[in-house]
């Protein structure tokens, strides 16, 4: 068989809902490696978020901030941070709205606020140590490849018609993703394939979220978790078991890895 590459989503796809590697996940990844495939990580979460899991898998490959930071082999291959003016005016629009902002670079993240309800509750749900930091000038001068907004889903405030420059993705209940416009899981993975010199027959994706719908779609082998949105079920090709049920084992059978 040729050497595959295959990304993973972490949360609601490696992780399930207590932020868990399920036994029989970790096993199918490493018969994997042991077939000589490339495993890899495609997450909206940053670099230092993401130290334990690559630890525990043995990962030097992964598309972070939902595609703007991609190391392969443990190189920087790939950054597309936010535009400056643009992030600025986005701050002082959520300032007047009175939603806080959080700033992510490649080593840390700081906030607009201290000790606020939703935004600790939000940052608990990805069983992430600590409180975001306060720091209201974090993204002045300064590579700044993710934000987020703490605000209600019930609010419906549409930040998108003001902010062309910018796209909006929903994680939680409380928090919404800012991006650079286009940006995608979908543009790193693109990145990594051109640098490492693979076509599309020997790449593989798992997901879950509404952030993986670009990467289930151009990923030409593509899975959605059991337990994935709709919308996610709907881009993929295949669909597997929920995460608790050994669905990325299942899956890896499915599409021909495993046996």
């Amino acid at each position: 068989m040729a050497k595959k590459m295959v990304f993973f989503d972490i949360d609601g796809t490696l992780y399930n809902e207590e932020k868990k590697l399920p036994k029989s996940a970790k096993e199918a990844i490493e018969q994997l490696k042991e077939q000589g495939h490339e495993v890899a990580i495609a997450t909206g979460r940053s670099p230092f978020n993401i130290g334990h899991i690559r630890g525990e898998l043995g990962i030097d490959n992964y598309v972070t901030f939902n595609g703007q930071y991609v190391v392969i082999n443990g190189k920087v291959v790939y950054k597309n941070p936010l535009n400056p003016s643009a992030l600025e005016a986005l701050t002082a629009q959520s300032v007047k709205n009175q939603h806080p902002i959080v700033y992510l670079d490649h080593e840390d993240m700081k906030g607009n606020v201290e000790n606020h309800v939703l935004l600790e509750e939000a940052i608990s749900s990805l069983s992430v140590s600590g409180k975001v930091a306060y720091d209201p000038t974090y993204h002045i001068n300064r590579e700044i490849y993710q934000s987020f907004l703490i605000f209600k889903e019930e609010e419906k405030v549409d930040y998108k018609a003001d902010f062309e420059q910018l796209d909006f993705i929903r994680w939680h209940d409380y928090a919404v993703d800012v991006l650079p416009a286009g940006g995608s899981k979908a543009k790193g993975i693109q990145v990594a394939m051109e640098y490492l010199g693979l076509d599309h027959d020997n790449v593989y994706a798992f997901g879950d979220g509404l952030n993986d719908i670009e990467m289930l779609q151009f990923v030409k082998h593509s899975v959605a978790m059991g337990n994935a949105h709709e919308t996610a079920k709907n881009a993929a090709k295949y669909v597997t078991k929920h995460v608790n049920e050994d669905g990325i084992a299942y899956g890896l059978e499915m599409v021909g890895l495993l046996k």
